[in-house]
């Protein structure tokens, strides 16, 4: 038997067939520029009939949804009731939700027969406290109109803290840890015992940290007085702060092997947006420090976290007063453990698989049935 994990996107589908006993991967895919996701399963089933699958005959299908709100703090199976739960939280991801509901209504009618089970983003991040959460506005706020931190990322923080516990032979509920997922999505997550317990990305994708097209957090006035003074509207502000900031809006691309080798070629632009990214990440770093005594160890994961030896060093370079000392030759080498034998605490790179997570849970759910 299989299982198949689906990552709809508003004009795409991004897929991972595993066997579904040793979670071997059998297939993976990414079916672009469809019209609608219904066309794009119907190409997802020829792809796999070349491995004799049959895609109405699988066991499970696990949906990955970006945004399951105050509801949903694990994976859950999809029923009629549940899909209209997703549409009603739609509001708070309007990007990313929609097309997640597509995906899952087009799965359900080509496979009727497959247990469909939803896995959200933000599940992980909901053992985050409420002080935690809770931005200081208005009560009223919060309870009218659900504004509060989510936290995203949740499937690839999960992850790569478990893989950290595999990797230092110390269960899950008595490691502390500091993850940071750098890709062109940036966040942070502090697991204190297996849970988090603080993350930087907040009620949407865009608070936080310096990112390849996101500004993360500024001055909530800056948004104000460009409606005021450039006459801006919250569209264009909205296409601005997501679209063309962070990395892109200092250095002109989101690529960070692009920047590098401009930075290193003397572009100015390139070298102060490098500066920019790592101080923040390094501020963040001594941030969930404080909160988390004692911390065993740091991940990074992601695009940029797995392969820039660059970026782990100007994080860690100048931390040696709060125990961390990283290993330069270890971390050029892309080593599993980059820290010197007397760093206080670990320092890991540990490549993310949210498909290997997802189904993970998928069979959790299949377990308890």
């Amino acid at each position: 038997m299989s299982l198949l994990i689906i990552n709809a996107g508003s004009s795409s589908i991004k897929y991972t067939l595993f066997e579904s006993k040793t979670l071997r991967v059998i297939d993976h895919g990414l079916i672009e520029e469809i019209s609608d996701h219904h066309e794009g399963f119907e190409v997802m089933r020829t792809q796999l009939q070349i491995h004799n699958i049959d895609i109405t005959q699988i066991e499970a299908i696990g949906h990955r949804v970006v945004h399951g709100g105050e509801r949903f703090h694990e994976p859950t199976l999809i029923d009629d009731e549940l899909l209209e739960e997703i549409k009603v939280l739609s509001p708070l991801a309007p990007l990313h939700n929609p097309a997640n509901i597509e995906g899952i209504v087009a799965a359900r009618k080509i496979a009727p027969l497959a247990f469909h089970i939803a896995v959200f983003d933000t599940a992980f991040h909901q053992s985050i406290p409420e002080y935690a959460y809770l931005y200081p506005i208005p009560t009223r706020v919060y309870e009218s109109y659900h504004v509060r931190r989510y936290g995203f990322h949740g499937i690839s923080h999960r992850y790569v803290a478990s893989q950290a516990a595999k990797a230092l032979h110390i269960p899950s509920e008595s490691l502390n840890l500091i993850t940071f997922h750098i890709g062109n999505g940036v966040s942070a997550c502090a697991i204190r015992k297996g849970k988090s317990i603080d993350t930087t990305m907040g009620m949407t994708p865009l608070e936080g940290l310096m990112m390849g097209s996101r500004s993360g957090s500024i001055d909530p006035g800056i948004i104000t007085y460009l409606m005021r003074q450039a006459s801006m509207s919250p569209d264009q502000i909205d296409a601005m702060l997501n679209k063309q900031s962070g990395l892109t809006g200092i250095a002109g691309s989101n690529d960070m092997r692009i920047i590098i080798d401009a930075a290193d070629g003397g572009d100015n632009h390139a070298q102060l947006a490098l500066e920019m990214f790592a101080y923040r990440l390094k501020k963040q770093l001594g941030a969930y420090m404080a909160i988390m005594s004692p911390v065993d160890a740091v991940v990074f994961t992601g695009g940029i976290g797995e392969h820039s030896a660059r970026i782990r060093a100007m994080i860690c370079t100048g931390l040696e007063h709060i125990g961390i000392l990283l290993d330069e030759t270890k971390n050029n080498a892309h080593e599993t453990m980059i820290h010197d034998e007397y760093s206080a605490l670990d320092l890991l790179v540990i490549p993310t698989d949210e498909e290997l997570q997802i189904a993970l849970e998928v069979k959790e759910v299949l377990q308890l049935r």
